[in-house]
């Protein structure tokens, strides 16, 4: 069960210990993650790492679903937040976040357990001072489960024994502690680290098991994709799954293709009712809908075209010689799943931001994390 913290001086507690630590900070929105940190908390607002491209912050953070997680003690916290806007610094630029009203703590009772661990050998000390190794099959906060190079009888160790055992997981992180045998099978053995891990292992071991926690969730959203139908008729117009682009323009089209040709077959219609209507027997995975002309007879023609394009797939408003600020406008009011504005360098964020979206709409929830740019 979660714990909602809303005091209003709670939260910036919680946040100035953050900024203090300069901890670690995953930024997700509905379609991409980047990792990043806190640096600042001044004039009511959060001072993150801008760790992404500015194209990135734009256009792939300004929504109103953006949340924060960062690790914590045993657990990780998660809030609302919104970017306000960009900054400088300590000669870094930043991202400056609104305050969230809440902060979500997660259950630390059951802590969670990283089994991607790589190859790590421990050493163990039993009650009768027995010097054994073993290898580390996951880690926690609060404990760990081992892999004895023996069998381990009784005449070397038993359930609710305390024992003393080293962990170098890296060079910043080394466990040594004592500990209780809470399960015992042949070689394998779940422990319990009594007394708890001092601050000083504790704050480092949350944050690295932390990102192990991120990692997993991005693989699971990649396992998810890789089980999707793919297009299996190449004849039809429209292969299931394809991507289709809403636009009267054949050089977006070519200049698309060659941008999204690792993702999905991109098809081009023109924008009436009619070839709508037509192309969505084929369920498209993403919609990308080109817009160019902003008089107020064309936004009415193609709010309604959006609105019969969202009951099948989620819509992308891409728009060329419009400005950022009023994509989001419409996007926002015609409900659209993102909206950037177009130019041949963004070319690698539309395809991350379609790849995300797509992943979203056919998972049901995970995002990828996108990568870090420094």
């Amino acid at each position: 069960m979660a714990t909602v913290i809303k005091s209003t001086e709670e939260v910036r507690a919680i946040l100035k210990e953050a900024c203090a630590r300069r901890e670690l900070l995953i930024l997700d929105s509905p379609f991409l993650r980047f990792e990043s940190g806190f640096l600042a908390l001044q004039d009511g607002e959060i001072q993150a790492q801008a760790t992404m491209s500015r194209e990135d912050a734009i256009y792939g953070l300004r929504t109103s679903d953006l949340k924060i997680r960062f690790p914590h003690g045993l657990g990780f916290y998660e809030a609302p937040v919104k970017v306000i806007g960009l900054d400088m610094i300590e000669g870094r630029r930043t991202l400056r976040l609104s305050i969230p009203r809440q902060i979500v703590e997660n259950d630390q009772r059951v802590a969670y357990r990283a089994e991607r661990v790589g190859r790590v050998t421990t050493t163990f000390s039993t009650p009768k001072s027995q010097l054994m190794t073993a290898t580390l099959v996951d880690l926690s906060t609060t404990g760990a489960r081992l892999l004895a190079q023996r069998d381990l009888g009784s005449e070397h160790l038993m359930v609710e024994d305390r024992i003393t055992v080293s962990i170098p997981l890296s060079e910043e992180i080394q466990v040594h502690s004592e500990a209780v045998v809470r399960h015992l099978d042949t070689r394998r053995m779940g422990i319990e680290f009594v007394p708890a891990l001092p601050k000083g292992v504790q704050e480092p071991l949350s944050r690295w098991v932390f990102l192990r926690r991120e990692e997993e969730r991005e693989r699971l959203a990649r396992r998810l994709e890789l089980k999707e139908p793919r297009a299996a008729s190449p004849e039809s117009q429209l292969p299931p799954q394809g991507i289709l682009l809403v636009s009267e323009d054949a050089g977006l089209e070519e200049a698309l293709r060659g941008v999204l040709q690792n993702l999905r077959t991109l098809s081009r219609i023109l924008p009436t009712v009619q070839a709508v209507k037509d192309a969505l027997g084929s369920k498209p995975s993403l919609v990308i809908f080109h817009i160019r002309d902003l008089s107020l007879d064309q936004r009415k023609r193609n709010r309604t075209l959006v609105e019969l394009l969202q009951a099948k797939a989620p819509v992308l408003i891409l728009g060329t010689e419009v400005e950022g600020a009023t994509l989001f406008e419409l996007s926002s009011a015609w409900k659209a799943a993102s909206a950037m504005a177009w130019s041949p360098q963004r070319g690698p964020f539309l395809e991350r931001l379609a790849q995300g979206i797509i992943r979203r709409h056919s998972s049901g929830g995970e995002s990828p994390m996108a990568p870090r740019e420094d």
